[in-house]
């Protein structure tokens, strides 16, 4: 936080700044003990799971990218719920938001810059439109103009139309320092950048979606429900075992949790709201 603001002061301004440029950086966000933690236990995953670059130009060449990351330990599960990342996402979107997403990007030496592309490009909505996915970048390292910051358009959150991959944009470096936080609307026009050092610039990628938008990465078939059922009551609402508003999520007019986890918490679904 900003010498001299208070918590409210310091949350305005990053949702102002998110209105008007589609992004904002929270600087100092993450504990180092907690991003420490974060980098060995990537470290050990990748070289368990023999994670190597994928073969396109979208994914990286030179990057490593290990998806999924809620199935692989509790050091990945403190991740969606940290308080100084997810009560902004909250605003942006509701408190009803999902979790769409949590991965690693490690951009490694020699990588070319990824395409310009929004996160919300492939959902037919016309633009410019409310915030509907809310997507964050942890910074594992320092990101720099030189080892593949993320690169951004600012304001391009609010152009008519989408970018097309295959062409060139000015666009500047999301700099700032490891233990900090981009988080960004999903029409702003972004990309990776090129990596021209001799190290890897290694970011955690948690995004998330409205509650009333399909998840990108299938949250309920991707994780075990004995796994989500060891979860925080709060980290299972973000995975998708929740109602939205009430109605959006059921089964059977029953809420998930409590048919498939069997909670017994007193949960209220919009037509217990609405009876005579």
């Amino acid at each position: 936080m900003i010498a001299g603001t208070s918590p409210s002061d310091e949350m305005d301004r990053h949702l102002c700044r998110i209105a008007e440029e589609g992004f904002t950086i929270i600087p100092n966000a993450i504990e180092p003990e907690l991003v420490e933690e974060i980098s060995e236990a990537l470290l050990k995953l990748e070289r368990v799971l023999g994670i190597v670059p994928a073969d396109n130009l979208f994914e990286g060449q030179h990057t490593t990218r290990v998806y999924n990351l809620l199935v692989h330990g509790p050091t990945f599960e403190k991740i969606p719920l940290h308080a100084s990342v997810l009560p902004v996402v909250e605003r942006v979107l509701d408190p009803g938001a999902l979790i769409s997403s949590l991965s690693s990007i490690s951009i490694g030496p020699d990588e070319k810059p990824q395409p310009i592309h929004a996160d919300d490009q492939m959902i037919p909505l016309t633009r410019p439109h409310i915030p509907i996915i809310c997507n964050t970048m942890w910074a594992i390292t320092d990101f720099t103009e030189e080892n593949g910051a993320t690169r951004l358009i600012p304001g391009s959150h609010l152009r008519p139309d989408a970018p097309n991959p295959l062409e060139h944009y000015d666009s500047i470096a999301a700099e700032m320092p490891k233990g900090s936080v981009l988080v960004w609307v999903g029409s702003l026009w972004h990309g990776g950048g090129a990596n021209v050092t001799d190290r890897r610039r290694v970011g955690i990628a948690m995004n998330y979606c409205a509650g009333f938008i399909r998840q990108q990465e299938n949250q309920q078939l991707g994780i075990p429900p004995q796994l989500v059922k060891a979860f925080p009551r709060r980290l299972q609402e973000l995975v998708g075992y929740s109602v939205y508003n009430g109605l959006i999520g059921h089964i059977d007019k029953q809420h998930p949790a409590r048919c498939i986890l069997t909670e017994d918490a007193d949960i209220e679904m919009v037509w217990d709201l609405l009876k005579a």
